[in-house]
């Protein structure tokens, strides 16, 4: 039997803000390490120096520097966020991002072994970080589908339970409310299609600190009648708003790999998706693409022709299938070993 690998996975979403991907992305690939016989996984000690054999890393403040600083132990970093990743995020990040992305070479660079969620985030970690090509290697965000299955029972259970009408058309998205993530195009969707009910999943976490504050809150405050903002809400209610809807939509204008599309597919939803080249490696083919015109149009053709919603959401189980948590554990943990 191979010895039982010791792993301190660090996150400090664990004690500051938890309503984003990065949080939902760490847990996922705790809780598919914790199934395994041949894992002692510590969590909630990211600013501990432990005897361990690797440290895997999924944020990258200030708070985790210290595990970052150990010695003898390997490694590893999951690279979440890239320079891009900030503005249309954070208040001011156009300023500040050049110093951040000093930070990020510095960080990226300290680990042995450097997951890039896509392969969009491995070329900036090799061409604009200075990451050394040997060091990185593309892991997508994996989910546990299984947690998100829905049925027409669930369906009819979850829409009782949220005041959502039996026989709505009901197009969900999920995301912070953030100037990059477009909630705008929903508005937009919500005024010309006023039969559809639509629903964002999602508010501001960080308060003053998100981009653009004022006029986000300004846009879900004018939001028509049709449009529902839960704002930020404990992450497991997100599955019932995934089973009570029609249709999963995600307009925004960068995106790494996001957690959000994975459990809309693992719910059987149709994903309709901004045409950006980071999908390319990952939903391109399998999502609907579109430029900000076609949103509406992707949502009335899923919603009037029931050929096109069933082909959309075959392509959508593709995307399930592709990213479940049983076979990104097994590869993980192949690397974890090669590192030793």
């Amino acid at each position: 039997m191979k010895n039982i690998l010791k792993v301190n996975m660090v996150s400090e979403s664990d004690i500051t803000v938890q309503a984003h991907g990065v949080h939902t992305a760490y847990t996922e690939m705790a809780r598919a390490l914790e199934r395994r016989s041949d894992v002692k996984l510590i969590r909630g000690q990211f600013d501990k120096q432990l005897d361990v054999d690797i440290v895997h890393f999924h944020s990258i403040g200030l708070a985790v520097l210290k595990t970052l600083l150990q010695k003898n132990v390997k490694k590893v970093i999951s690279a979440h966020i890239i320079p891009a990743s900030l503005v249309g995020s954070i208040v001011m990040a156009k300023y500040w991002s050049p110093l951040a992305k000093r930070y990020m070479k510095w960080f990226y660079n300290r680990g042995d072994k450097v997951l890039a969620v896509s392969k969009t985030v491995a070329d900036v970690l090799e061409n604009d970080l200075d990451v050394p090509k040997e060091k990185i290697e593309v892991l997508y965000n994996t989910i546990d589908m299984s947690r998100y299955v829905s049925s027409p029972e669930k369906k009819k259970h979850a829409r009782e339970r949220l005041g959502i009408r039996k026989n709505a058309f009901v197009v969900i998205g999920n995301g912070q409310v953030q100037p990059r993530k477009r909630l705008d195009i929903f508005v937009n969707m919500a005024k010309q299609l006023p039969d559809v009910h639509f629903v964002w999943v999602g508010g501001i976490p960080f308060k003053h600190l998100g981009a653009d504050y004022a006029a986000m809150q300004k846009l879900m405050t004018s939001a028509p009648a049709n449009l529902k903002i839960t704002g930020v809400i404990p992450h497991e209610d997100v599955a019932e708003y995934l089973a009570a809807a029609d249709v999963f939509c995600l307009p925004a204008e960068q995106e790494n790999h996001p957690m959000a599309v994975l459990e809309a597919a693992g719910a059987g939803l149709p994903i309709v998706l901004r045409d950006i080249t980071e999908y390319d490696d990952t939903f391109a083919g399998d999502a609907i693409m579109c430029r900000d015109a076609g949103f509406t149009n992707a949502i009335v053709l899923l919603r009037d022709n029931n050929d096109e919603y069933k082909k959309a959401q075959k392509n959508s189980a593709r995307i399930a299938k592709r990213f479940d948590t049983s076979t990104m554990a097994e590869r993980l943990v192949g690397m974890y070993r090669d590192l030793l």
